[in-house]
């Protein structure tokens, strides 16, 4: 089979396509033919070395979309032909990730795709879909399962609403009845956080962002999705709800803020830092399976306000690179 490795951290070209003989699944591990694979930051960071070090082959791309081809002793809820997506496939075993043509996980990484939902809309979800599960379902006093109408009468920011992250959740909370507040910073990156269900959407830069964020929710608002601790550390203490979360699961630029403690501990407010692969189990196997409910309500492509770019497999160093620079929009492999 065809797949994808690198053997030393580095910029996309460590990455080379090789051939080698597909792996057989083990107690309690299915085999998954890929069809689609995603990209996410997460994907070209491990790579470079900034999140993970290693001098051993690995596969990279943690979110993917396929078939089960085959089923390893002692599973119970996959059969082969089933439709599936997956999420942190190579977190555990580095050889699993799913830029490659069949790929050997644990069943608790994989898990069922919906026939409506296409073989994209799986490989999108993962990393930006459980991510954003897990910022919704944080606040004090808030269920932590998300159903329509369990966020009815809150308001939730999405900063960031054009990225793959803010995009799932301005789709999750609009999903559930949250009103969708979304700060962006062009018309383009605006219009895409509409198409993707933001009831207001605001240009972070606007010298009166805090009161207009006000007019909308004058009580401030219950949770901030958001994607850059530091730059929007002010507005976020300016704009949220006693008793309000911030749930960050990104930082730019750098990985320190100065914290306003004494406007903080005004607001009894909570900083919830988010990253998927340290999430408790139980908190995780509820997202896929709120995720899963809500299939129909994640669509993928520039009219649902996330534009795809696709490579086909050999390209994944351009993949890489294109996450890397910032593009707007999923970035796909046709396996």
């Amino acid at each position: 089979m065809r797949s994808i490795v690198y053997g030393e951290n580095g910029p996309a070209s460590v990455l080379r396509l090789i051939e080698r003989e597909p792996d057989e699944p083990g107690e309690g591990e299915v085999r998954v033919h890929v069809v689609v694979s995603g990209v996410n930051p997460t994907d070209w960071k491990s790579r470079a070395g900034s999140t993970r070090t290693t001098r051993q082959e690995t596969v990279p791309n943690q979110d993917g979309a396929g078939v089960i081809d085959a089923v390893g002793p002692g599973v119970g809820g996959f059969q082969v032909g089933d439709r599936v997506w997956t999420s942190m496939s190579a977190h555990a075993n580095p050889m699993s990730g799913t830029a490659q043509e069949l790929t050997v996980l644990p069943e608790s990484r994989v898990h069922p795709l919906p026939e409506g939902a296409s073989f994209d809309v799986g490989a999108s979800l993962g990393v930006p879909a459980l991510t954003a599960h897990r910022a919704l379902t944080v606040t004090e006093g808030w269920p932590a399962r998300l159903t329509p109408g369990s966020l009815a009468g809150a308001t939730v920011l999405v900063a960031g609403g054009a990225g793959a992250v803010g995009h799932a959740a301005i789709q999750l909370a609009s999903w559930a009845g949250a009103t969708v507040i979304s700060t962006v910073s062009s018309a383009e990156k605006a219009r895409l956080a509409t198409a993707a269900g933001a009831r207001h959407v605001l240009n972070y830069r606007d010298a009166d962002i805090v009161d207009q964020v006000r007019a909308i929710a004058p009580d401030g608002v219950d949770t901030v999705v958001e994607v850059a601790a530091v730059s929007n550390a002010e507005l976020d203490t300016a704009v949220l709800a006693r008793g309000g979360t911030i749930a960050i699961y990104a930082s730019d630029p750098g990985d320190q803020f100065t914290l306003d403690v004494r406007a903080y501990m005004g607001l009894n407010a909570r900083l919830q830092f988010v990253l998927l692969y340290t999430v408790p189990p139980a908190a995780l196997e509820a997202g896929v399976q709120d995720v899963v409910a809500a299939i129909d309500a994640l669509p993928v492509g520039e009219a649902a306000g996330l534009p795809l770019h696709r490579f086909p497999l050999e390209r994944t160093a351009d993949a890489h690179d294109a996450v890397e620079s910032g593009v707007i929009g999923k970035v796909l492999i046709d396996v």
